[in-house]
Parts: structure tokens; sequence; C-alpha cells
């Protein structure tokens, strides 16, 4: 797995070289078994053709490296206007006069030649955007987030399946003797931070949080746990919903996880092309917030809060250091996590022991964005960097956060700090979540 980050000890033009062509590799492999139909086809009102992602992907590169930290001519300003994510919602996309994949494959290549020629030069770090190569990184997770937008296309899309992957790893055999829940003990903690050079506005700065003590569960709530919920009518009982998720419920009718079937007593899953079983040891997939809220009424829990879960996958009590990750300071290799689209689908709850938490719990990285409890709002002392459009504009009650990554999340935006964020009616994100209590006094 390329590294997701600059290696101190190592060359931060090479890291960040390394990152972005990680990133196009992935790309050019989401977009290159489709044809030009498929591209420019609108697959969900939800999504942008994957044609208006490739070029965009091209466009925040040239504006922001090539013009903003480089001073280098513009190559097509003429794309700025077409390729605005806030200019154009995205079911409007489909109509405008977008780069034909050929002319947007092109243009790819063109910017990123003239990239290959600003980190050759050594650019000058007194531009902010360069510190730390932080525009680098900043592109090479932004260009991965647009690939795990287009893995979702991928799912939305019909016809058959294009992509391949290999089946995760097998749950180790301490899996089925895990406790369902691990402590976290009550103290402070450093939340966020101020010394990863490739961390978003949004994760800054670091400050000190006070988390009273707490259960976790020990893995994401699983498909078998979750049809429990479907059984015992949790669809259809008004005492664990939220007043806004009764509603949105009924509106939308509601009554399992996205891309979920009846087949007989049991349950098909339709996933990238495939229809399949739904297993019954994987963490639950596509489901909303407002849903991940009612499973944890009915269970008798709560959705975790964002500091939470941050300080389950971060603190170490022997240190009383926070983490990168949940296993340490390094960055992750395949046996900590499954990520970067390795196999298509979540592993086996229990799964990753070398990817293992302080206090126990697994997973809390890949797999499954899960669902915390609260809103998307600013650490304390936030300052918006390099533009407010990237999280500034997000903060509020209309969006709940996700923490931790997914099986289609790039390794480069799967930091213990990265925080995601949408509606909570989305599910055709890969979403599940995991349900947290409080400690009783003296525990």
């Amino acid at each position: 797995m390329t590294s997701p980050g600059p290696d101190p000890h190592g060359s931060p033009n090479a890291a960040a070289l390394a990152a972005l062509e990680s990133a196009r590799r992935r790309t050019l492999a989401l977009t290159d078994p489709l044809d030009e139909g498929e591209l420019t086809a609108q697959h969900s009102p939800l999504m942008s053709p994957l044609a208006w992602d490739l070029a965009h992907i091209g466009n925040q590169e040239e504006i922001w490296l090539v013009r903003e930290a480089a001073g280098r001519p513009a190559v097509r300003p003429d794309l700025d206007p077409l390729y605005d994510a806030f200019r154009h919602p995205r079911a409007d996309r489909p109509a405008l006069p977008l780069l034909p994949p050929a002319q947007a494959r092109q243009y790819l290549a063109e910017v990123r030649a003239q990239v290959r020629e600003i980190l050759a030069s050594a650019p000058d770090e007194g531009n902010p955007l360069l510190k730390d190569g932080f525009v680098f990184g900043m592109l090479a997770q932004h260009e991965q987030q647009h690939d795990e937008t287009m893995l979702a296309t991928h799912q939305l899309r019909q016809g058959p399946a294009v992509l391949d992957a290999l089946a995760p790893p097998p749950a180790p055999p301490d899996a089925a003797w895990l406790p369902q829940e691990v402590l976290v003990p009550a103290g402070q903690f450093t939340m966020g931070t101020s010394t990863e050079p490739w961390a978003l506005d949004n994760e800054r700065p670091a400050h000190t949080v006070e988390v009273a003590a707490f259960w976790l569960d020990t893995t994401p709530v699983t498909n078998a746990a979750y049809q429990e919920f479907i059984v015992d009518g949790g669809y259809d009982d008004p005492r664990w919903w939220t007043p806004e998720g009764w509603v949105h419920r009924q509106q939308a009718e509601l009554s399992a996880p996205l891309f979920w079937a009846r087949d007989g007593g049991g349950w098909l899953r339709r996933r990238f092309g495939r229809t399949e079983p739904v297993p019954a040891d994987e963490p639950v997939l596509h489901v909303c917030w407002y849903e991940a809220d009612a499973y944890a009424r009915w269970a008798g829990r709560r959705l975790p809060t964002e500091a939470e879960w941050e300080k389950a996958a971060r603190h170490d009590p022997a240190t009383g250091r926070s983490r990168r990750y949940p296993w340490g300071d390094a960055d992750p290799r395949p046996e900590h996590a499954n990520l970067g689209q390795r196999y298509l689908r979540p592993a086996p709850a229990g799964g990753y022991p070398d990817g293992e938490a302080p206090c126990g719990a697994r997973q809390l990285i890949g797999d499954v964005w899960e669902w915390t409890s609260g809103d998307f709002l600013p650490h304390p002392g936030f300052t918006a960097f390099p533009y407010k459009e990237y999280s500034e504009v997000f903060f509020g009650p209309a969006h709940k956060v996700l923490r931790g990554g997914s099986f289609g999340t790039g390794a480069v935006a799967a930091r213990g700090t990265f925080r995601n964020w949408d509606y909570p009616i989305r599910r055709q994100i890969f979403s599940g979540f995991r349900t947290a209590r409080s400690a009783e006094a003296g525990q």
C-alpha cells in the first residue's frame, strides 16, 4: 500500500507524488472499464456523471496546485464554471456541456504533467499551500474522496459487474470470543491535530476534551444483529425514531438497508452488479443516520459522540497521548485495516486484530464509515484553510459526522482525526455504525 502521508525520514516530494499517483491509478481503474455512454450517464440523481468527477478532479488540481500554489498560467480556465461543485447541483450536471471522457482524460494528463514538473523543481515552502507539501496531500485526499464517490456510483448503476476484487480475509479465530463491548475510561484526551502535515482544516487544531467513561461496541453492528431489529418491528415502531427520522422513514418507505431485498425468509443484497445472500457476520452497510440512531435506541443504547469515537480510536492510556491511528503512528498496512477498495466489501466483524485500539475495539478504521451522534461543527479555534467552502459552509445541524473510513476510502483520507459528514438521510454512502452506552458511576 502506498504511504498515505509524508514520511519524516524520506523525501516529502516523493511521498506527495506517490500519493497523487496512487489516487490517479484508482481514478482510471474506476472509469476505464466503462464506455462513453456509461461515463456520461447519470446513474442516480444523487450522483454526478462519472465524466464530471473525472474532469472535476483535474480542475481542482489545476486551480490549487498549478495556479494558486505554483503561480503558473491557467491550463483551461474555461472549465472552472462547469466543474464548480457549488454552482451546479449533482442532479443538474448531466445537462452541462461536459468534456467527453477522452478529452477529460487528456486534460487530467496535461495537468498532472505540470504537477510532476512542480514537484521536480523543489517548490518554495514559503507559500502556505506548499508548507509540508500540504496542497499535494489535500489534492490526493480530494481525488481519493471522489474515487470513493465514484465507487458509490458504481454501486448505484444498473448492469453487469465491471469491478473485480479479492474476498476479504476471514475473521480471526478469536472473533467469536470477543466481548460485546469495551470500556473506555473517563478522562481527558487530545482531540484533533495541530501537527499532522496533511490534516484538513476541520481536523484542526488539537484541543483537550474531557470524556466521561463509556462502553463501546467492540465491532461495528453486524447484518445479523441488524436483522433482529427488522424482525422485531423496529422499522414500524415510532418509539425508536426521532420525530424527524420517523417522518423520513414513512416518506422514504424505509424497511431495510439500501440494496437489500427479501428472499423467502432471508435477505439478498445487490453489490456492484452481483446479487448475493446478505453475509450475517459483516458490518451492516448502507444505513442512514436515522436508521442507525433507531437501532441504537431499540438496543437500549445510543450512537457514540464524535469525541467518544475519537478517544476510543486514538487515546493511549499508557502514555496519555493521542495516536494517529488505533494501532499507533505507523501508516496503514493491509493487516491493519480494510481500505482502498481492496475487497469491495467490509471484512467480517472482529477482523484486523493488528489494527485494534488500546481500548480493545476493532475495525475503527476501514470497513464502514461510522455514524456518530453529533452535528458537524468546528473544533475550538478553527480557521478555514485554504477556502471556506471545504468545511465551514457545512457546519451546523444539517450534517451528521461519520468517522473511520470504509473499505472504499483511500488510506490518505483515513486518519484517526479525519472527519466526514453527510445528511442524516444518506444511504448510498458506505455507512454503518457501532453503539455505545454511558458507564455507571464507579465502573
